[in-house]
């Protein structure tokens, strides 16, 4: 299908894969789709300015730079600002269509239905959306959907309304009439309010008085604040509603003196937000922000989960806000045809940009249209990237990849990995959920094919191997589905999130019959493949004793709804801490028989239990292994260090950079960056594919690091349990 991409300052038609339905979302094929003059015009001035230049307005990502660059090195961090300056974008926000499929849980629509959908993440210029429910709406009787696509717009003025509580009879002043500002007006009028405009395009001023505005402001003529006092009875206005942009923070000062004692001013534009004390206090106005398109904007639980708020208690969401525009309009309170400058086919989507830039007259507002649409069925979830002759492709020996989950960490880890081991992978394709982020990526890595369906890639008889990389809740099922697949499977931890998971996955092994092949599975726990580990490795292998192992994990704070910590990452420890476990059962190779876990419990909730404990394990060969594993350090110190104590030897490991040793000749080591082993894991990953080696990490060791884990995560809250 046809999206439209946003690429180093220019705005392009590309093919994609359609998206698969989820639990939750619609399917809508679009009809029109609204171009959002402002913002979309901004992304895309700023996708053609280079990352230095970005990074230069922005001193906080520099500092992220360089701590990328100490802990993996220039040439990683080069790669990925390479990777980034050439990434494409998607656009668009506001979109109005039919359904052509609902998912599990939405009950409310079905196919058929025409709809109306918002949201920059979702609402994109694309043939086919998926949209979660909360961000749908149905378009009332009478309305047709070019003026439906709008919606977005139309919530976000609304909101800015609803900020200002306007009351029957009251003065509105209304800076800045480009599109917010038109629909502004209307809504003030359909308030029953008195609504004065300015902008310095007096064509725009003409416009919002053909749509009901009374009086006007021309700036090149009067003073402002001086015209508001003498068209209000030098009262003032009861208040104002800033919908211009604008660097400098003037506007928001004179907004303030136009209005009236125990006034209020709302910014919905995108101005300076510089406040001059002497202009607000004397009159001690009200000051508001409005954040879009209504309460449950950029609350992930309302917007991706579907977790409504009640009416009794929120009376305007975001959804019911786009509903209520929807209404207006096509009551024809609020008219939009005479917004409209021009619409374009989405096949002549960089002509539309090039006018909404270039032209003469500049333009109000500007759609998007879609041609008809095929049947559900016949949407195509794959597009071919690189063609590869399939005879060539199967002659070497080489393990033919495919990715599943092409989020950040795959991208700036595991895929340049690929590529440096060129000798032993192909890489077969790329599968995202979205469609331009599996298109995209699999252009910049030199992928067949990009898809939405990781089905398609266990059915390619082309693919050896798959490498999971998606959220965590998600990976049992995938690897086992990639396993009677007779796929390979790589998987980033952790290998499961329940005992049901991992008791499923140690049926499937059980029940191979004996002289099949089993498929490899390996659980992408790196630190045991670092270089680090596997002097420790070598120097405790022949020991006369058991150990004391001493692991801290000095993790950071991460924010209580940050993904990992809700049920899709089942929190830090199944999540991050299995890491560890799985290096202590490497370097005692021994079965582990008791645990006691010990937490702290904070005296605020901006921590969790669960981030901050202390997990002591004993094992068969009578080592004891300890981790602490904490939020509550600084980033700027080391986040792991271990200490093994064993035959009269200290072994210290600092961060995976230096190893330093005492009581022994054995020297120690050290490397200029970080090395946790994530290259070297993918290697043995190849090797054991290939038949070259056994399992790099054995399924019991896998298994046993995944109990610990579960084991842990229970003991949390009710201290030593045996095993």
């Amino acid at each position: 299908m046809n999206q439209v991409i946003i690429r180093q300052g220019n705005a392009v038609v590309e093919q994609i894969p359609a998206p698969e339905i989820q639990k939750g979302t619609v399917l809508v094929q679009v009809n029109h789709s609204c171009i959002s003059i402002g913002t979309e015009l901004s992304g895309l001035k700023s996708s053609g300015v280079p990352l230095w230049k970005r990074a230069v307005q922005q001193p906080e990502n520099v500092r992220k730079l360089m701590n990328i660059a100490a802990s993996h090195g220039l040439s990683h961090t080069r790669n990925m600002l390479k990777l980034k300056a050439g990434a494409g974008q998607p656009s668009g926000y506001s979109a109005a269509g039919t359904v052509i499929e609902v998912g599990e849980g939405v009950s409310d629509l079905k196919e058929g239905d025409l709809v109306a959908c918002a949201g920059a993440q979702f609402a994109h210029h694309a043939e086919v959306i998926r949209v979660p429910r909360n961000l749908v709406t149905p378009v009332p009787d009478g309305l047709g959907l070019a003026e439906a696509s709008t919606v977005t717009l139309g919530a976000i003025a609304m909101q800015g309304l609803r900020r200002a509580a306007p009351t029957l009879g009251e003065t509105f002043i209304v800076i800045g009439l480009g599109i917010l500002g038109q629909l502004t007006v209307q809504l003030l009028k359909a308030n029953g309010c008195r609504v004065i405009g300015t902008d310095l395009d007096s064509g725009r001023i003409a416009l919002a008085k053909s749509l009901g505005m009374e009086l006007a402001i021309q700036p090149q003529e009067e003073s402002g604040v001086e015209a508001a006092l003498r068209l209000t009875d030098g009262m003032g206005a009861d208040g104002v509603i800033i919908t211009a942009a604008a660097r400098s923070s003037v506007i928001l000062s004179e907004a303030f003196r136009m209005t009236r004692k125990k006034g209020r001013v709302v910014v919905v534009g995108d101005v300076g937000l510089e406040i001059n004390r002497s202009d607000i206090y004397e009159k001690e106005l009200d000051f508001y922000i409005s954040t879009s398109y209504g309460p449950g904007r950029y609350d992930r639980n309302y917007e991706e989960k579907g977790q409504d708020y009640p009416l009794g208690y929120v009376r305007w969401t975001e959804n019911r806000n786009m509903r209520e525009f929807l209404r207006l309009t096509a009551e024809g309170r609020v008219r939009l045809e005479p917004m409209i400058s021009r619409v374009f086919p989405v096949g002549e989507a960089s002509e539309a940009y090039e006018y909404i830039q270039h032209a003469e007259k500049k333009p109000m507002m500007v759609l998007l249209s879609y041609p008809e649409q095929t049947e559900v069925r016949s949407l195509s979830h794959k597009v071919m990237i690189n063609t590869r002759p399939h005879t060539v492709q199967r002659m070497d020996k080489k393990v033919h990849i495919g990715l599943i989950g092409a989020g950040e960490f795959a991208k700036n880890m595991h895929l340049p990995n690929i590529n440096a081991l060129s000798a032993k992978f192909e890489l077969q394709a790329i599968m995202s959920q979205t469609g331009y982020n599996a298109a995209e990526t699999a252009k910049q890595f030199g992928a067949v094919y990009a898809a939405t369906s990781y089905r398609l890639l266990l059915q390619d008889p082309d693919v050896d191997a798959v490498l999971i990389a998606t959220r965590h809740d998600t990976h049992a099922s995938i690897v086992l589905d990639a396993l009677r697949a007779d796929k390979h499977v790589f998987v980033e931890k952790p290998l499961a999130l329940t005992m049901s998971e991992l008791e499923e996955i140690e049926r499937f092994y059980d029940d191979i019959s004996e002289g099949k092949p089993a498929p490899v599975l390996l659980t992408g726990f790196n630190r045991r493949f670092s270089p680090y580990a596997l002097k420790i490795k070598e120097m405790v292998e022949q020991r006369s004793n058991p150990m004391i192992l001493n692991y801290r994990m000095n993790a950071g704070y991460l924010p209580l709804d940050h993904w990992t910590q809700t049920e899709e990452g089942g929190g830090r420890n199944r999540g991050e801490c299995c890491h560890i476990y799985d290096l202590f059962t490497y370097l005692t190779g021994s079965k582990v028989q008791r645990i006691h876990v010990s937490h702290l419990q904070p005296s605020t909730k901006h921590y969790s239990h669960t981030d901050n404990f202390v997990a002591t394990m004993e094992f068969a060969d009578g080592s004891v292994a300890t981790v602490t594993y904490t939020a509550l350090g600084s980033k700027s110190y080391p986040k792991e260090q271990m200490d093994i104590y064993v035959d009269g030897k200290n072994i210290f490991l600092d961060d995976y950079r230096r190893l330093s040793i005492a009581g022994s000749k054995v020297k120690g080591m050290e490397t200029k960056i970080s090395n946790k082993g994530q290259r070297e894991t993918l290697e043995r990953f190849a090797d054991a594919v290939q038949g070259q080696i056994d399992w790099p990490i054995p399924l019991w060791q896998q298994i046993q690091a995944m109990e610990i884990a579960l084991e842990v995560e229970r003991s949390l809250s009710k201290g030593m349990m045996n095993l």
